[in-house]
């Protein structure tokens, strides 16, 4: 996939600390957006599944690991 331009608006402090240190604010932006929407998509995945976690944790609760009986530790 390709490269587009977008508009982002920063704190002036921030872009000359950026600029004075040779940081590429473009790259860092990229990951840091691309880290914030793997932690929402995780997020979301959670509250779109908390029923059945709550349901196998209960589960696992009350009759323990499923294969619990074959560890051999």
């Amino acid at each position: 996939m390709g490269r587009i331009k977008v508009n982002l608006t920063l704190d002036a402090d921030v872009a000359a600390t950026a600029r004075t240190l040779g940081l590429n604010m473009s790259r860092l932006a990229e990951a840091a957006i691309v880290e914030a929407a793997k932690i929402e998509r995780n997020r979301l995945w959670r509250a779109e599944n908390q029923s059945a976690i709550n349901a196998y944790a209960e589960e696992v609760a009350a009759e323990d690991l499923p294969l619990a009986r074959f560890r051999s530790f």
